[in-house]
C-alpha cells in the first residue's frame, strides 16, 4: 500500500506560522504539510533547561494550534529521540523532504544533527535547511557581516498564506504508539513568568512600541523599572515566537515618532548586537566547555573542593550582598532579571567568589527563561574577564545597589526579610547595630546571612588577577585571534563590553 505523501517542518527554536522561511518553502512544493515537534529526552534532561522552559514551549505550541484550529491542522508532538521520531515518521510516510532552521545549539544538538544526516540518507530522505536570522554556518570571519545583517534585516519576510497551505489533516497524523501528554506543570499558570507563544510575542512587541518603551534608554539599567520599560521580547526572540527580522521592521515603523528616538536607537543597537553574539558561538562553538581565550585555561580559580559553599550561596541568594541576593531570587521566581544584573551576578561569581565562570553557567541557563546557548556563553565569558579582548568589569554590588536601586524598591521585593529596612542601610545591612536590628525585624546570620566575603579584598585581588592575565603575551596573541574571527574590522577599535536584547 502507498504510503501518504508529506513534507516535514521540524519546529525547534522557531515556534511560529510567519517569517518561517522553513514553511514557506515546504509550502511552496504542494504536499501536504506537516509540523513536528520533538520534546527530545536529551534536552528534557540537560541542565541548561527546567520546567520553565518546557511550560513556555507548550505554551507557544499551543498558540499555534490555535492558529491552526480553522485549517484542520495541529503540531505533531512527540517526546523521543529525534532518530526515533523520523525513522517511525518513516514508515508511516513518505517524506519528501524534512525543513528545519539551522540550530545554533548545544553540543548535544550538534552530534543529533550528525546521526540524522546518517539516518536521512539511509531513507533517502532531503533534509533542507535555512539560516537562522543572520547567523551564517561556516564563517570564518566578519568582513561582510554588518552589511548582510542589515540586508537580510531589511529584506522581505518569509510569509505564507496560512489559508493557501496544503496542510496534513488532524485525522492524518495519528502517529503510531504516539501518546503525548504534557505535564501538569506545563499546564499550570505561573503569574510571575512571560506567558510563550506567536501572539504573545506581537502584544508583547507592540505594547513595548506604542506605550512602555519611550523611557527604555533611561530605564535599562533599573531592576525595578527596566522590567516594564525594556522590551521583554528576549524570550519570544530565544524560543521564535517572532524572528528578530519581525521586530527589526516593526521597530522601523515607530522611527519618527516624537520623543522616542533615543530608545529607538538604543534598542536597535540591541538588535544587532542579538546576532553578532550568536554569530560568534556558531563560529567556535567550543566555548561551552573551555575559555574561548585557551590562554586563561590555568587561570588561578578557586579549587572545587572549597566552593560549594559560596556556590550554593550564589545559587540560591543567601550571599548576605542585597542586590546580589534579589537578582537571583528574582530569576529564580520569574525568569528574568535585565542585563545589568546578569552582568553583576556572573561578576560576582567569578571575581568576587573566584569560581570558575563553567561551574555557573549552567544554572543561569537553567533560570533565564530566554536561554540562548549563542549569547549566553559569549556574554558569560565576556562578563568573567577571560576573553583577554574586552573591557573588564567588575561589579561592585553595594554600588551597583545604590546606583540602580537607590529606594531599595527592588530589594525590598524580592528580599522580604528587609522590608523594614530604611535607605541607606538597605544597602549595606551589615552595618546595623543591634538596636537597629530589632527596630528592624532583621537578624543578621539568622534570617539574613552575613557578607560570605569581603568585596574589597575579592574585588582588589580580582583586578590584580585579571591584569596580571591581561598583560601576558599568549593572553594578547589569543586575543588577537579572536578580534580577528569574531570582531567586524570597523569595530575592532571599540572592541569593548558589548549588550545584549533586553
Amino acid at each position: 500500500m502507498n504510503k501518504p505523501l508529506v513534507s516535514v517542518v521540524w519546529l525547534k527554536r522557531d515556534l511560529r506560522l510567519r517569517d518561517h522561511e522553513p514553511l514557506q518553502a515546504a509550502a511552496s512544493q504542494g504536499f501536504p504539510i506537516l509540523l513536528l515537534y520533538i520534546f527530545e529526552p536529551m534536552l528534557m534532561a540537560d541542565r541548561h533547561y527546567s520546567v520553565r522552559h518546557w511550560r513556555f514551549v507548550w505554551q507557544s505550541i499551543m498558540q499555534l494550534n490555535m492558529q491552526l484550529v480553522e485549517y484542520n491542522a495541529q503540531v505533531l508532538v512527540v517526546d523521543s529521540d529525534a532518530e526515533s521520531t523520523f525513522s517511525k515518521l518513516a514508515a508511516s510516510f513518505e517524506i519528501k523532504g524534512v525543513y528545519s532552521h539551522e540550530e545554533v545549539g548545544l553540543k548535544n544538538t550538534f552530534d543529533r544533527d550528525l546521526s540524522l544526516k546518517t539516518l536521512f540518507a539511509s531513507e533517502g530522505i532531503s533534509w533542507f535547511e535555512y539560516q537562522t536570522g543572520a547567523v551564517r554556518r561556516g564563517l570564518l570571519g566578519r568582513t561582510t557581516w554588518d552589511k548582510q545583517w542589515h540586508l537580510i534585516m531589511r529584506g522581505a519576510c518569509a510569509d505564507v498564506e496560512l489559508s493557501d497551505v496544503n496542510w496534513l489533516s488532524k485525522e492524518s497524523i495519528i502517529f503510531k504508539n504516539n501518546h503525548f501528554k504534557p505535564r501538569k506543570d506545563w499546564e499550570e499558570n505561573h503569574a510571575g513568568f512571560q506567558p510563550g507563544g506567536e501572539i504573545q510575542a506581537w502584544q508583547t512587541l507592540n505594547h513595548f512600541l506604542e506605550l512602555r518603551g519611550q523611557k527604555y534608554a533611561y530605564h535599562i539599567s533599573s531592576p525595578s523599572k527596566s522590567r516594564k520599560s525594556c522590551s521583554r521580547m528576549s524570550a519570544y526572540l530565544a524560543w521564535g515566537n517572532i524572528s528578530l527580522r519581525q521586530v527589526y521592521q516593526r521597530t522601523l515603523l515607530e522611527w519618527n515618532k516624537q520623543g522616542w528616538r533615543r530608545s529607538l536607537v538604543a534598542f536597535v543597537s540591541r538588535l544587532h548586537w542579538h546576532c553578532h553574539f550568536i554569530q560568534k558561538f556558531e563560529s567556535e562553538c567550543e566555548m561551552e566547555f573551555r575559555h574561548v581565550n585557551r590562554a586563561y585555561e590555568r587561570f588561578p580559580y578557586l579549587d572545587k573542593n572549597k566552593q560549594s559553599s559560596l556556590l550554593s550561596a550564589w545559587q540560591n541568594g543567601t550571599t548576605g550582598y542585597p542586590l546580589v541576593d534579589a537578582a537571583m531570587r528574582c530569576l529564580l521566581a520569574t525568569g528574568y532579571v535585565n542585563f545589568r544584573m546578569r552582568a553583576m551576578l556572573v561578576s560576582f561569581l567569578c571575581h568576587h567568589l573566584n569560581i570558575d565562570w563553567r561551574f555557573g553557567v549552567e544554572h543561569l541557563a537553567s533560570l533565564f527563561l530566554d536561554f540562548e546557548p549563542g549569547i549566553h556563553y559569549s556574554q558569560f565569558q565576556m562578563q568573567a574577564g577571560v576573553t583577554g579582548a574586552n573591557t573588564i568589569r567588575i561589579y561592585n554590588p553595594v554600588k551597583q545597589s545604590q546606583e540602580k536601586d537607590p529606594e531599595g524598591l527592588f530589594i525590598k521585593r524580592w528580599l522580604p526579610e528587609l522590608g523594614h529596612v530604611p535607605v541607606p542601610l538597605i544597602h549595606e545591612p551589615w552595618l546595623l547595630s543591634d538596636l537597629e536590628m530589632m527596630m528592624y525585624q532583621v537578624k543578621l546570620g539568622d534570617n539574613y546571612p552575613l557578607p560570605i566575603v569581603d568585596i574589597q579584598e575579592t574585588g582588589k585581588r580580582a583586578r590584580d588577577l585579571l591584569w596580571q592575565y591581561r598583560k601576558r603575551e599568549d593572553v594578547r596573541q589569543e586575543s588577537k585571534r579572536i578580534i580577528s574571527k569574531h570582531v567586524v574590522p570597523n569595530r575592532r577599535k571599540q572592541s569593548g563590553f558589548l549588550k545584549r536584547t533586553k
